[in-house]
C-alpha cells in the first residue's frame, strides 16, 4: 500500500481505537476555551477547535493520540449517534486540496492549510459529514454569525440595554 492508503488505515484505526476503548476523550467538554487550552503542554501547536453545537455539532472533547508516528491533537463532535473525529497536527508542507475517501466504511476527509494537515473521520455519510467539514473549515454556521452580529451590534451601541436599565432606576428613584 502507498504511504496515503497506511495513513488512512492508521486514521481509521486511531478512530475506532477511539469509540472502542472508552477513550473517546481525555478532557471531556462542550467549552472549546477549556480544550483548546488544555492541549497548550501536551502537543507542539495550538489546534483549531470550534463551536459548532448551533449547527448540530456539538464539541465532545479532546484528547491526544499517535498516527503516523507521531502524536496529534484529536477533537471529538457529535452528530446525534455518530462521533466525528478531527485529527490535526504541524506539517511543513504547503498548502493541500481538501480530498475525500472511504475506508473500511469510514469517511475520511483530509486537506492542509496554514502548514496543519486535518483529517476527520467518521461513520456519517458523505453528505452530513461534507456540512461538518464545511462548517468546521470556515468557524461555524449562519446561527453564529448571527450571534456574532448581534454581539457587535451590542458593543457598538456601547450596551445600550444596561444605559437604560440605569436610567429606568433613576427615573423610579426620583419619583419615589
Amino acid at each position: 500500500p502507498s504511504d496515503r492508503d497506511r495513513l488512512n488505515q492508521e486514521i481509521v484505526s486511531a478512530h475506532v481505537r477511539s469509540l472502542m476503548a472508552d477513550h473517546l476523550t481525555d478532557v471531556p467538554s462542550t467549552d472549546q476555551h477549556t480544550v483548546k487550552p488544555w492541549f497548550n503542554a501536551r502537543v507542539d501547536f495550538s489546534p483549531e477547535v470550534k463551536d459548532l453545537s448551533a449547527d448540530g455539532y456539538p464539541l465532545v472533547g479532546g484528547r491526544l493520540d499517535y498516527v503516523g508516528g507521531r502524536g496529534v491533537a484529536a477533537l471529538a463532535y457529535r452528530h446525534r449517534q455518530h462521533i466525528i473525529n478531527v485529527f490535526s497536527w504541524p506539517d511543513a508542507g504547503g498548502d493541500a486540496q481538501e480530498s475525500e475517501t472511504t475506508a473500511q466504511g469510514y469517511h475520511l476527509v483530509h486537506w492542509r492549510t496554514d502548514h496543519v494537515d486535518y483529517w476527520i473521520v467518521s461513520d456519517l455519510n458523505a453528505s452530513a459529514l461534507s456540512q461538518f467539514v464545511t462548517l468546521f473549515r470556515r468557524g461555524g454556521g449562519e446561527r453564529r454569525d448571527v450571534r456574532q452580529a448581534r454581539a457587535r451590534a451590542l458593543a457598538a451601541r456601547g450596551g445600550a440595554p444596561r444605559r437604560r436599565v440605569a436610567e429606568s432606576e433613576a427615573h423610579v428613584g426620583a419619583q419615589a
